[in-house]
């Protein structure tokens, strides 16, 4: 599974101190089932702990996610700054999803060499669920 991440979501990432080990390891628990809000339509909102504390006052983050391929981070919050994000909001993560999650390797390399996206990098496969179904399949 390949792991990015936007210019908006980098900007983020860096402002709150996060990883990309700390992405790799949210990414991961999507692989395994735990996934604390399918928005609907490859939208994941998924939690990220800060440093030294737990997940509850984190940071809130909206991950496109399409199983065994390709997660793309696309935007971050504290959870102090707000407690959720609005409706239009959630249908553009809709429409950004169905775009970016059908590219083909050609647009994937389009987009790294413009700057758009950004590998994470890990060095450690992303778990995949056993069954090879989609966590979010029930």
């Amino acid at each position: 599974m390949r792991i990015f991440k936007t210019r908006v979501f980098v900007r983020f990432a860096r402002k709150v101190k996060r990883s990309d080990k700390a992405l790799t390891g949210a990414v991961s628990e999507v692989g395994r089932g735990l996934i604390n809000a399918d928005l609907g339509g490859g939208v994941i909102k998924q939690r990220i702990a800060r440093s030294g504390g737990g997940k509850s006052g984190g940071f809130r983050t909206i991950i496109l996610f399409k199983a065994r391929t390709r997660a793309v981070f696309v935007y971050g919050f504290e959870k102090s700054a707000r407690d959720n994000i609005a409706n239009d909001e959630l249908e553009e993560f809709r429409r950004l999803a169905d775009e970016m999650l059908s590219y083909r390797d050609e647009e994937i390399e389009t987009a790294l060499a413009a700057g758009a996206l950004i590998e994470v990098q890990h060095d450690e496969a992303v778990p995949q669920p056993d069954n090879g179904r989609d966590p979010r399949d029930g």
